[in-house]
């Protein structure tokens, strides 16, 4: 049966919400990916926000009762708030898009090319928008072809100051900082962790940015971009997820005319992507002030510590009132 983790909040009017308003939503958190433990306090947060809100919020943990629950449940819409392959990579969306429900976040299909950072990467670059250099690495070709000759070409061709990440997923989970020959061998390994096919790029130097995206009927608009600073100088998952390892400057402590081209780019990003309702896209900042195309999230953490929140927090507007009303234009 699948695990019900917090109990429906019925609200009526006393409760600060009304029958006309009020939502009956399903939040989905936890599942079995690597980022099991993000998502369920993503779904923690996002359930609280918007019951604070006054909306009717019941929190479940996927299993194969899921869909079946959902079905008895008629809720008016379901946020996913699963990170990694369980909701990421489109699959259960494209179930629920099959199952007439509405849901929060991309199409299944739009969240699948999304996911694949190679494949994002390609699609931004062919729109004129900057990426850095890279090369896919699949762990067949690492290991078939001789990881040495390999890893030799990759670094003639991108150079020695790079990073290596898994092709999919999120988290900074695989991701790795190499600044030297003998350093590429275990970061490609380590991504293998994580996914069957590593992303080797060119580090670009700059200021670390996410730019929020939100939709909730007018089109898509880019929220006040998050500045990153991790204090041991990598946006790892530690830095991510524990307070006080990470300084963020919301807004990013840019120029005027940074802000309004990095808010321009990520909204390109967004339409490009086919992404829907919500996502994070984020850059590097060079000195000279072109945004370089990382990667898209297509559902971005919501936990305490997570840059979305922080962006909407930024723009001024509490964050309850924001969920539902993307949880309002997910019905539509």
């Amino acid at each position: 049966m699948t695990e019900n983790l917090a109990a429906d909040t019925g609200l009526d009017a006393s409760d600060g919400g009304t029958e006309a308003t009020s939502l009956d939503i399903v939040v989905l958190a936890g599942g079995i990916s690597h980022e099991r433990d993000v998502s369920l306090r993503s779904g923690r947060r996002v359930a609280d926000a918007l019951t604070g809100a006054g909306h009717r919020v019941t929190v479940l943990d996927p299993d194969a009762t899921l869909l079946d629950a959902i079905a008895a449940h008629k809720p008016d819409v379901v946020w996913p708030a699963l990170h990694g392959a369980s909701g990421e990579d489109g699959a259960l969306l494209s179930l629920l898009e099959a199952a007439g429900v509405s849901f929060v976040g991309s199409r299944g299909d739009d969240a699948a090319l999304a996911w694949s950072k190679p494949t994002a990467k390609t699609l931004v670059a062919r729109a004129g928008i900057a990426t850095p250099a890279s090369i896919t690495l699949a762990k067949e070709t690492f290991r078939d072809l001789g990881a040495a000759n390999v890893l030799r070409r990759v670094i003639d061709r991108l150079g020695d100051d790079l990073v290596v990440k898994p092709s999919v997923g999120g988290s900074a989970q695989g991701v790795s900082l190499v600044g030297s020959e003998a350093e590429l061998p275990r970061a490609v390994v380590e991504a293998y962790t994580y996914s069957d096919v590593a992303l080797i790029e060119q580090r670009i130097s700059g200021v670390e940015l996410a730019v929020g995206i939100i939709d909730t009927g007018a089109g898509p608009e880019a929220l006040p971009a998050v500045e990153i600073r991790a204090s041991s100088g990598v946006y790892s998952f530690d830095a991510r997820y524990n307070a006080g390892e990470t300084t963020f400057f919301a807004p990013a402590r840019i120029t005027p005319e940074a802000a309004a081209l990095v808010a321009e780019t990520a909204v390109a990003v967004h339409r490009l992507l086919g992404l829907r309702h919500v996502s994070r896209i984020d850059f590097i900042l060079d000195a000279e002030g072109t945004p370089w195309f990382l990667e898209a999230n297509v559902l971005p953490g919501l936990t305490e510590t997570s840059l979305l929140p922080q962006a909407i927090e930024a723009s001024g507007r509490e964050l309850g009132a924001v969920y539902g009303a993307l949880a309002a234009a997910a019905r539509h």
